[in-house]
């Protein structure tokens, strides 16, 4: 089992900027990869993933404003999320990819989320 802890969020003016933490303890389980999810406008959706190699991903919304990155000695990811709008208020869900060692089955597991609010 993988645990995750996130902070990070808070109440920032649009415009504004935040970090995202999300740490990982792994418990000897291999991680394929990690990332932000949130729920807005509808179902929980993509907001950017990190592969263990350090390739990310973005959904288009947020390219260009959010970047995510790795820590260089833990399991431990950042979201840093500059000209905040009010669209991205939501509840920002932390998710880790990962195996057994020497396995192939994937599993993955989810953070309890942490707010972020941005004001008009």
């Amino acid at each position: 089992q993988v645990q995750l802890v996130e902070s990070g969020g808070g109440v920032v003016q649009a415009g504004g900027s935040l970090r995202l933490s999300c740490s990982a303890s792994t418990n000897g389980y291999v991680i394929n990869s990690m990332g932000w999810y949130r729920e807005a406008p509808q179902k929980r959706q993509l907001v950017a993933t990190i592969t263990g190699a350090g390739y990310p991903k973005y959904a288009d919304s947020v390219k260009g404003r959010f970047t995510i990155s790795r820590g260089d000695a833990d399991d431990t990811i950042y979201l840093q999320m500059n000209n905040l709008k009010a669209d991205d208020t939501d509840v920002y869900y932390c998710n880790v990819d990962y195996k057994a060692p020497g396995g192939s089955y994937e599993y993955d597991s989810w953070g309890q989320g942490t707010q972020v609010t941005v004001s008009s």
